[in-house]
Formats: C-alpha cells, structure tokens, sequence
C-alpha cells in the first residue's frame, strides 16, 4: 500500500474515488428518496448521445455529453410536473433517444471512435489532476447547496405535494437537484464508467434505508459504504490484477445481500 502511493496516479485514483464517493452518496440519497433511481440510467445514456454528436461535429464530447444530459434532465423535471408525463415514462423516451442518437452518430463518425470504452467501463486509475479539481469545486457547490437548503431539499424529496402546500420553492429545488444530478454523471461517468456509476448511485443507498430512517443518517451511511467498498475495491484490484469497479460492485452486491439477510434473520428471532 506504501508503495503503490508513490505513484501519482494511484494517489489520484484514491483521492478521486473519496470525492466522488461523497458526491455520489449525496446525489443517490437523493433521487433514492424521489424513488428516481432510473432517472441515472436515463441521463447516463442521454450523455452517449452527446458523446456521439461531440465526435461526429468534432468538439468535446464531454461538453457535448454536459449539453444533453442537463437538456435531457430538465426535460423530464419539465414534463412531468408540466404536463402531467410520469416520470419512468419520460426518462425511458430520453433514455431510448439518447442512445439512438448516440449510436447513429458513432457510425457516421469515420473512423474509430477513441476513448468511447472509458465512457461505457471508466477506469477508475486513468483519473487525472485536472478531473480532481473539476470533481472537487463540483462537491464543493454539492454540498453547498445541500446545506443552505436541507430542509427544503428533504421536503421536496419525500412530499413535494406537502412541499407545495406549505408554500416552499418546489419548483427551484426540482430543477436545481435535477442539474446537480446530471453534472454529477457528467463529471463521474468517465471516471468509473456506466456500469459502477449506477451501482454507486443506488446500492449503497440500499443498504443504507436497511437500517436507517432518516434522510441525514442514510447520507452519511451510504457515503461510508461507498468508501469503504470502493477503497477496498482498489486495493484488492492491485493485488488479483482485475478491473476495480467490478470488484466494487461486486462487494456492494455482497454487502447488501448479508445486510438484508441478517436483517431478516433477526425479525425472525424471538423475543427474549
């Protein structure tokens, strides 16, 4: 362990996945609380829309997955509360669209389309300086904003019904959560890919509502599991020599599996 933190890229993968472990608890309480977990998946393939039209137009494809994943997120806020849309049906139209778009792009883009596997699998030790600050003043803002408006956020999370009645911005909540959320994918989804970006923004959260009621305790549950999964994830990924997020996520689908179960276990025990 020393010795791998002589290397700058390992210190970076270690201080990335702290950051992000944090900001994706906080962003995954969230939309767990919404009951919003597939609005994740929506936006992360709205973002490979972006990806394909950035290559094909040749700009940055990340600014360009920014562009559609806030675009793609807003508009599902927009037409669920606008146009009475529920909210799973809107997110699978941006979640189908985003990936037709990315794929009809990908093919009319000659050539081979360079870095398109990090964005689908990421790899957790390719993060760079540059990604540590951009992720650091995102987090920054995150948990900025969380503070200033807790008590609003919570309200809107659990009850925007009661929220409205009781006269709170529901509205400038929605949306801003809803950007904060995308952002969020954007900054992360290069980092550790699809497939861990989903896990982290749900099971650690799972496992958490396990045991916790309250929406504070839950943060701070999920944020300790991310960390101590993912941590341990790259560290035995170094010694076995197998991609991190799949260890990742197969420790968090171990945790909340014995989780669950002792859970059950114990209900069932009787009373002394």
């Amino acid at each position: 362990m020393t010795e791998l933190l002589e290397y700058a890229f390992f210190r970076n993968a270690v201080t990335g996945i702290t950051i992000i472990s944090i900001a994706v608890a906080i962003i995954g309480t969230y939309i767990a609380t919404r009951r919003l977990i597939s609005i994740s998946g929506g936006i992360t393939h709205a973002c490979f829309g972006g990806l394909g039209l950035g290559y094909y137009l040749g700009v940055n494809p990340v600014l360009m997955a920014a562009a559609f994943a806030v675009t793609s997120s807003l508009g599902v806020e927009w037409l669920s509360s606008r146009h009475n849309v529920r909210e799973d049906s809107a997110i699978a139209v941006v979640w189908a669209l985003g990936m037709a778009i990315g794929v009809l792009f990908v093919f009319l883009t000659p050539g081979y389309v360079p870095e398109l596997n990090s964005f689908l699998f990421g790899n957790i030790l390719t993060i760079s300086a540059s990604d540590l600050w951009a992720f650091a003043v995102y987090t920054v803002v995150l948990v900025a904003f969380f503070i200033i408006f807790y008590d609003r956020i919570v309200a809107c999370a659990f009850d925007r019904d009661f929220a409205r009645v009781s006269h709170l911005p529901v509205r400038f909540i929605s949306y801003s959560m809803t950007v904060l959320v995308a952002v969020c994918i954007v900054l992360t989804i290069r980092m550790v890919g699809i497939m861990l970006l989903m896990s982290m923004l749900s099971l650690p959260q799972m496992i958490a509502e396990i045991y916790c009621r309250q929406f504070r305790s839950m943060t701070i549950a999920s944020i300790g599991i991310s960390l101590v999964c993912c941590l341990s994830g790259l560290m035995l990924a170094t010694v076995i020599d197998v991609p991190c997020s799949a260890i990742i996520v197969i420790l968090l689908v171990t945790i909340y599996i014995a989780a669950r179960t002792t859970k059950a276990v114990t209900r069932r025990q009787p009373m002394q």
